[in-house]
This record gives structure tokens, C-alpha cells and sequence, in this order.
């Protein structure tokens, strides 16, 4: 243990993005501005790739005569790689050096892109995923280190704002990019988009990101790894299964969960005894923003990430949409937080998180009353102003909650600290994605003909009939039509019925994640409401690993 006053200007950081690189400006220089381009580049491909194979869920099971429940491997595995990777990376930015990592993980997850294209049936596709999301799991915290060294303490609302623009870009994009490429071309374009995007992304990061000058020194904390990776892994397995068996407490979902959560229990005791460099270094709870901002970030992820994923369910089964048509009714909750999220970014380095986060979880919520009625003909401009207002909302609240987590931590912190937010953020929206996903089926399944309804109204809709399997249509009809017959009415009634039963499904799910999002509101209330006191931080030591 050695001690050094922050107040003297550091040496080029472990990352490479150097202290010495960045001015202590309000602005966002041009400098800042060519990384935050890196970053933002390399941050939408892994972003858009969690939702980009959503919609082509219908076209794999197609294709290969796959079930649903197997072809939900291919978001699965790429999930599993994601928690299997993230915690190392602060440990590897340190050791590696940024630069030469973040060109890594691009390469790696091209590559996989490459190979997915190329899948020549459902399991290679499902390998080539995992391998996809090694390289995907990495691009998030070191695009978060990477901009938050480049920037500073004082600006890191405005880079988090910039980070933002990718989230939200995400969930939006994906479904409409999606769908129109599986329209005009095929699904194996959902992943070849990757290849020209991956190869202008390495160039950049080549030419943009400062020279790597990473320290050597620093030990592989390989026992934390051989129980926190697979940990999660197990964890996040066990989690994902709960939609597929409709109850928490099937063999196969308590079995990997409790056995997940056993090694990084383990691993808690093991970070909290090791002396030096641990794979997460716990000790950083000991910071109190830090603190308030993954208890927030955790309860709003198992919300607002969970309930996210039905809307778009909604409006392709219950409204009869394509996927390119649900993400375009989507797209006004991106419009909304891309009006605030630069405003709240700039205002939360003078002012504090706290204020907008609480702000914004109170928008959402608002946003959130009126998608608790949704019914089988909800007005679009309904539930557009809706996505609006959680927008504004969600632009107020989500990087300003990654900002007050890292805004008070040192250079050397900031690697850590932004791994443990993503495996937070990570961790936090499967479970969500697994809690809202059962909700939703537990009340479809308590009437069977609003299951039935949901399920074949897709394909009966479906605008360009020729797009259809007429096997599959023949079976649609004839499933409605002998379900209407043994209750009595004609099949018009039945779909009309069981539509509207689906819709009040939805809506029952909906008011649960606004009662989660407003318990949201109880961390959030101590997140910090003023700018911290740099001359203060400065005049403290801190101590060095």
C-alpha cells in the first residue's frame, strides 16, 4: 500500500485513455469527442445485436423446424457470454491497456457476426452467438472507461449522456433494422451488417484512442474468476429457463440458479479477504454514491428492462403489427430521451444526479399510467404519447445513475467500478426479462382462448399473406375454428374475446413493473443533488492497491 495526492497530475492511466489527455473544460472538447465516436460506434453493434435477433425468432424456427424454446438460444447464449466476460474486463483494461482490448473485442465479436451468418443449422448459430457475445460483453465497460478517463470527474455526465445515445438506440433500432432487413434481404444479414460497421469501428479506434500503457504488474485474481464467471453464467441460466418452464420452481431453473448464486457468494468472501487486485474489488461499496447508484440501477433494470420487451409482444400479437411496424410505434420513447438525455448529461455536472434521476423515474411512471388500460384497440396516440413521456423520463434517469456511480471514483477505480455497474445492469434486466416474461404467461394461460387468440393472430393478420407457410396458416384456422365451435360462437367472436382477454394480460403486467418502477424512487431519493467538491477530493489521499 502506497499513497498519492490526486492532486498531482497522474501519468499516462492504466487504459491508456490518459489523465494527461484531457482538459479540465466544461465542454466536451474535440479530442473527447473523436473517442466518445469510438465508443459510441463499437457500443450500438453490441447493443442492437441483443434485440436485432428478436424479431428473427419466427424466421430460425422456420428455417430449421426448431422449437421456440431452442431457438431462444440464440439470445440466451449471447447473454451468457455477456456475464461470463463482463467482470473481467476491469482487470484486463488494467493489465492490457484499452485500446488494444476494445480493438479486441470488435475483432471477436465480427468475427462471431461472420460466423452466425454462416450457421448452417440451429446449434452452430447458438455456438456462434456465445462466441459473438464474448466479444459484445467487453464493449460496454471499456467504452464506459474509456470515455470516463478521456473526460474526467467533471464531465462524466456529459460522456454517460453521449454513452446514453447507444441504450436507447438499441431496443428502438433493433426491431425496425431487423425486420427490414429480414424483409428486403434475409436474417443472415441481421448479423454481415456487423462486418463493414466492425471494420470502420477498428480503423477509428486505431486512429482515435490514445497509446495503450498498461501496467504489467498486476496478478489475475484467477480463483475470483473461476467463481464469479461461471457463477453468473449458472446464475443468469437458471433465471433465462424460468419462461420456458412457467414457474420458478422447476428442477432445472432452482438447480443452476441457487448454484450461481452459491459461487458468487463464494466469491464475495474471497474479494472482501484478498489483499491484492481482486477480480471486482468489493471495497468500493465503501463509496456511498457508488453504493445508492447499483441499488438503483438494479431495481430499475428488473422493471423498465422487463416490461420493454412486451410492448413490441403487444403490438405484433395482440394488434396484428410486423416487427418492423412495432419498433417504428416504439420509436417515440427514443425520441424522447434523446431530447433530455443531452440536457440532463450537461446539468448533472453542476447540479447532481440525484434531482433528474428522481425526475425522470417519475416521468416514466407517468408515461407508465396509461399503458395499465391498454385494451385490444388502444389508440396509437395513446400509447405513442406514452412512449414519449417514458422517454423524456428515461433519458433523466439511466446515465445520470451510471454518472453518480462513477463521477467521485479515482483513474484507477474507474475500470472497476464500470464492470460493476454493467454485471449489475446485466444481472438486473435478465431477471426482470424472467419475471415479467412468466407474469405475462401466467396470465395468458388463465384463458385459453386468449392464449389461442395471441398466438395465431400474427398469422392471420399478417399483411402479405404470401409470406406465409399455408401450412401454418390452414392450422391457425383450423385451431380457432374448432375452439369456437366447442364454446358456441363463431370464430370472429372468439378472436375478438380472446384478444381483448390478451390485452387486459398485458395490461396486469404493465401495472406491476409501474409498482416496481416507483420503488425505484426510494434509492434514488439519496442519490446526490449537488455537484461533488472537487477541492475537497483533492485534498484527500488516496490509497493505491
Amino acid at each position: 500500500m502506497t499513497t498519492t495526492d490526486p492532486a498531482v497530475p497522474p501519468p499516462l492511466d492504466k487504459g491508456g485513455a490518459a489523465g494527461a489527455t484531457r482538459a479540465p473544460k466544461d465542454k466536451l472538447d474535440a479530442g473527447v469527442l473523436k473517442i466518445a465516436g469510438v465508443v459510441v460506434l463499437g457500443s450500438i453493434m453490441s447493443i442492437l445485436d441483443v434485440t436485432v435477433v428478436g424479431v428473427a425468432q419466427n424466421q430460425f424456427q422456420a428455417q430449421w423446424g426448431a422449437s421456440p424454446a431452442l431457438v431462444a438460444w440464440t439470445m440466451t447464449a449471447y447473454t451468457l457470454a455477456l456475464a461470463a466476460v463482463i467482470p473481467v474486463t476491469g482487470w484486463a483494461a488494467d493489465r492490457f491497456g484499452t485500446k488494444r482490448l476494445y480493438m479486441t473485442s470488435i475483432l471477436l465479436f465480427v468475427l462471431g457476426s461472420v460466423l452466425c451468418a454462416t450457421a448452417w443449422d440451429i446449434g452452430p448459430l447458438i455456438a456462434f452467438r456465445a462466441i459473438q457475445g464474448l466479444g459484445g460483453g467487453m464493449l460496454m465497460p471499456l467504452g464506459m472507461t474509456i470515455l470516463t478517463r478521456a473526460a474526467g470527474p467533471e464531465r462524466i455526465g456529459r460522456v454517460m449522456a453521449v454513452l446514453g445515445i447507444p441504450m436507447m438506440l438499441g431496443p428502438i433500432g433493433g426491431p425496425i433494422l431487423g425486420g427490414w432487413l429480414i424483409d428486403v434481404v434475409s436474417w443472415h444479414w441481421i448479423f454481415l451488417i456487423n462486418l463493414p460497421i466492425g471494420l470502420i469501428a477498428l480503423a477509428y479506434a486505431f486512429m482515435a484512442l490514445p497509446k495503450d500503457a498498461p501496467t504489467p504488474s498486476e496478478t489475475f485474481d484467477i480463483t475470483g474468476f473461476l467463481l464469479l464467471s461461471p457463477g453468473l453464467a449458472m446464475f443468469l441460466f437458471g433465471v433465462s429457463s424460468i419462461p420456458e418452464t412457467g414457474t420458478i420452481w422447476s428442477f432445472r431453473v432452482l438447480f443452476w440458479a441457487l448454484l450461481g448464486l452459491a459461487l458468487c457468494v463464494v466469491f464475495v468472501f474471497h474479494a472482501l479477504h484478498r489483499a491484492d487486485h481482486p477480480l471486482i474489488d468489493l471495497h468500493l461499496f465503501k463509496n456511498r454514491d457508488l453504493t445508492v447508484a447499483i441499488i438503483t440501477m438494479a431495481i430499475f433494470a428488473i422493471a423498465f428492462f422487463g416490461v420493454m420487451l412486451i410492448f413490441p409482444q403487444y403490438f405484433i400479437g395482440i394488434r396484428g403489427k410486423t416487427p418492423m411496424q412495432a419498433g417504428l410505434l416504439g420509436a417515440a420513447m427514443g425520441v424522447g430521451s434523446m431530447i433530455t438525455m443531452p440536457v440532463a448529461g450537461a446539468l448533472t455536472d453542476k447540479f447532481g444526479p440525484g434531482k433528474f434521476v428522481m425526475s425522470g423515474l417519475v416521468l416514466i411512471c407517468v408515461g407508465l399510467v396509461p399503458l395499465t388500460m391498454l385494451d385490444a384497440n388502444t389508440s396509437f396516440w395513446i400509447t405513442t404519447i406514452s412512449f414519449l413521456v417514458m422517454g423524456l423520463g428515461m433519458g433523466m434517469t439511466m446515465m445520470p445513475t451510471f454518472t453518480a456511480a462513477l463521477r467521485t471514483l479515482k483513474d484507477y477505480q474507474i475500470a472497476r467500478g464500470s464492470t460493476m455497474m454493467n454485471i449489475t445492469q446485466q444481472v438486473a434486466a435478465s431477471i426482470g426479462t424472467a419475471v415479467i416474461s412468466v407474469l405475462l404467461t401466467n396470465f395468458l394461460k388463465r384463458d385459453p382462448m386468449s392464449q389461442l387468440a395471441y398466438m395465431v393472430n400474427p398469422i392471420l393478420s399478417n399483411p402479405d399473406p404470401a409470406k406465409v407457410d399455408p401450412a401454418l396458416l390452414a392450422q391457425a384456422k383450423g385451431a380457432v375454428a374448432g375452439a369456437a365451435q366447442q364454446a358456441g360462437i363463431t370464430p370472429e367472436q372468439l378472436m375478438a374475446g380472446g384478444l381483448s382477454s390478451a390485452a387486459d394480460s398485458f395490461a396486469k403486467t404493465v401495472t406491476i413493473a409501474l409498482i416496481l418502477t416507483a420503488c425505484t424512487l426510494i434509492p434514488a431519493f439519496f442519490l446526490p443533488r449537488k455537484a461533488p467538491d472537487r477541492g475537497k477530493q483533492a485534498a484527500a489521499p488516496v490509497a493505491m492497491h
